[in-house]
């Protein structure tokens, strides 16, 4: 087979991106290696600035008749007192709030938008195996499919296959690591109609809830590598941890009926010093792994991607290709954005978590809590921090 682009990854940042470039007529395959895009415990918050994009592309009613729930503030409950972090609502964009929507939704919307584009195509139960080299430039993909091995010769490959890219891997692009505050554990509760819990919880441990209409999605924040001490002590007492952050939920805790409930994520922050060799660049997670914090991944995985398209989608829609040259814009017009934001993920916001599963911060109350209740305005720069990002990008006319 063959394309103009092989996008190896249908999540966000790979959706985006083939999108855009089969917009400007590229011809664009997307190697999915799952059938669907129902997986659970995924990211799901649409932030202002990707909201801003779909309204760009004049989709966004369309978008947003899909169900969803809406945030234009975030409010941080700790030692029994609410503060609100980052205040959406005076940006400057179509909609200034965060839409939590399930993740499976907004890629079904992008994969049927993009399907409108002949030179686009989504190839599902397509898994990335190996690159093919070519007298040192990456100029194709092999993958495994339902029908047999599967060879797709492009003139880029874009490694959009996330925190554990095999992309990335066979490339030989090493990325280099910080140490992250936090694991998260991910798990579903009912939500009644008379539920008041709070968004951001903290106490003994943190907890993150997220309206789903008929379910509250949870994270529970534990110190980094302390899973395995808090699953010896037992799921009873796991149970207990929640109830007392969320005493609402303390009557259906009990549906947590075995480990198998609770998904664990360890969480892994890092970045490629290097995104690109000839003929492959790699973006979203694949080139800079985020920290749950903040919700922002997701969204500066699509912002990589709409300057990718932005960058190279002229030069491969005119039949050229991208030397090592084109690639490094990219690179260079995104890296500092995402060290900026990996740097608060894992400095500013480090003191709302515990340092241990002992801690209980419900009397402590953090410098940056404070800081937030008495100074109003940093709520207003947070809120473009998170919302919209250090470099936001735009769909090119």
């Amino acid at each position: 087979m063959r394309a103009q682009c092989c996008v190896v990854g249908g999540g966000p940042a790979g959706m985006m991106a083939g999108l855009l470039l089969a917009r400007q007529g590229v011809e664009v395959v997307v190697l999915e290696k799952h059938a669907d895009f129902l997986r659970d415990f995924r990211g799901d918050t649409v932030h202002p600035s990707t909201l801003q994009l779909f309204a760009e592309l004049g989709w966004i009613e369309e978008f947003l008749d899909l169900p969803h729930t809406r945030m234009p503030q975030v409010t941080v409950n700790m030692g029994g007192r609410d503060v609100t972090f980052a205040d959406f609502t005076r940006l400057n964009v179509r909609c200034p709030y965060i839409a939590f929507m399930p993740q499976w939704d907004v890629l079904d919307f992008l994969a049927a938008k993009a399907a409108a584009y002949p030179s686009f195509r989504l190839l599902r139960r397509a898994r990335a195996t190996d690159l093919i080299p070519e007298r040192g430039r990456v100029t194709g993909v092999l993958a495994d499919t339902a029908d047999g091995p599967l060879e797709v010769r492009a003139d880029l490959v874009i490694g959009a296959d996330g925190r554990h890219s095999t992309v990335r891997d066979r490339a030989g692009l090493t990325p280099v690591g910080s140490s992250p505050p936090m694991d998260v554990l991910w798990f579903h509760l009912p939500r009644h109609p008379q539920d008041h819990v709070p968004f951001f919880q903290g106490g003994k441990g943190a907890l993150i809830s997220i309206d789903r209409g008929d379910y509250w999605q949870l994270a529970y924040a534990i110190p980094a590598g302390a899973f395995a001490e808090l699953k010896a002590a037992g799921l009873p007492a796991f149970r207990e941890r929640v109830a007392h952050l969320a005493p609402a939920l303390r009557d259906r805790v009990e549906h947590l009926g075995d480990w198998a409930a609770v998904h664990h994520l360890s969480v892994r922050v890092d970045r490629l010093p290097r995104w690109h060799r000839p003929g492959l660049l790699c973006i979203g997670d694949a080139a800079h792994a985020m920290s749950p914090a903040g919700g922002v991944g997701i969204n500066l995985a699509v912002q990589d991607a709409v300057a990718t398209a932005n960058l190279l989608g002229p030069l491969l829609a005119r039949g050229g290709t991208p030397e090592d040259a084109d690639l490094a814009r990219v690179q260079a017009r995104r890296e500092r954005a995402a060290r900026i934001t990996q740097a608060f993920q894992l400095g500013i916001l480090r003191d709302l978590y515990p340092k241990d599963l002992g801690d209980d911060t419900t009397g402590h109350v953090p410098p940056i809590f404070t800081a937030f209740r008495t100074l109003p305005p940093l709520r207003h720069l947070l809120g473009r921090f998170i919302g919209l990002g250090v470099r936001p990008e735009h769909i090119a006319a």
